[in-house]
């Protein structure tokens, strides 16, 4: 079976499964349901996120990236904090005859100190991001590195509508190993539109771009997602697919397939 046919039969039959097994958040619960996207949801979490790469740009070949993520939130003093810490698993072509490489990926944690926004329902946080080169093949990290700052922002005063966006910039540090030296900056605006029974759509995606090439990439998606609980547990379950809209250099999705089951632990 196909990279392509697995990740499709995948994300589909994920959402399927539990949306018939788990019941839908009921109306009352609906703060849950409008919290079960906020990337500062003062809440420990593990995520499961994958993005299947239809097609790259300069090339017919296909990727995939499995990003796996845990969410602990802690106090230091009086301040607040959320640490978030981010390993992927790539699975990149190589350039030989359609060879792909599997293997983990740069492993990166972000610590944000999470501001007292006057309202329980406005998320704001900020602070330092750490990104190191973990990579079990050199085609699947940059061999260096990074250090940079986030800053994320969630609205979820309505019940109905959530938004708000993650802003991150990181550049590398110390010895590259012949590598350019990174200078990254991303963007992911998101909103969501609760619907019924847990049910909702939107979308969150990831713009980036690469200050040492001009490289840039700019998808837009549409999502259909449901979240769900079980005994202490919300799970997010949801499908986004994602076109270009623009992009410049080699290596950037012209179309991808993102799906993820995302758990929060009450």
């Amino acid at each position: 079976m196909s990279m392509k046919k697995m990740a499709k039969g995948l994300g589909a039959m994920t959402l399927t499964t539990l949306s018939l097994t788990l019941p839908g958040l009921s109306h009352a619960e609906g703060s849950a349901a409008a919290q079960a996207n906020n990337p500062l949801a003062d809440i420990k979490a593990f995520n499961v996120q994958n993005y299947y790469i239809g097609e790259l740009t300069d090339t017919d070949e296909d990727a995939n990236q499995m990003v796996l993520r845990y969410a602990q939130p802690f106090s230091l003093g009086d301040s607040d904090w959320l640490m978030r810490a981010s390993l992927p698993i790539n699975t990149f072509p190589t350039g030989m005859r359609g060879a792909h490489q599997t293997g983990v990926g740069d492993a990166d944690i972000f610590a944000a100190y999470l501001m007292d926004t006057g309202n329980p329902a406005i998320s704001f946080g900020v602070g330092p991001q750490l990104v190191a080169p973990t990579a079990s093949d050199d085609a699947l990290g940059n061999e260096q590195w990074q250090a940079g700052v986030a800053n994320v922002y969630f609205n979820a005063t309505s019940a109905k509508y959530q938004y708000g966006y993650l802003l991150i910039y990181r550049g590398g540090i110390g010895d590259t190993n012949g590598r350019s030296r990174v200078s990254l900056a991303a963007m992911q605006p998101f909103f969501f539109y609760q619907l019924e029974d847990g049910w909702y759509t939107g979308t969150a995606p990831l713009w980036n771009y690469d200050f040492q090439s001009d490289n840039y990439s700019v998808p837009v998606g549409a999502r259909l997602g449901k979240v769900l609980k079980a005994n202490k547990t919300v799970f997010n379950v949801f499908m986004e697919p994602q076109v270009s809209i623009a992009d410049r250099g080699p290596g950037q999705p012209e179309w991808q397939l993102f799906f993820a089951v995302n758990m929060q632990f009450m």
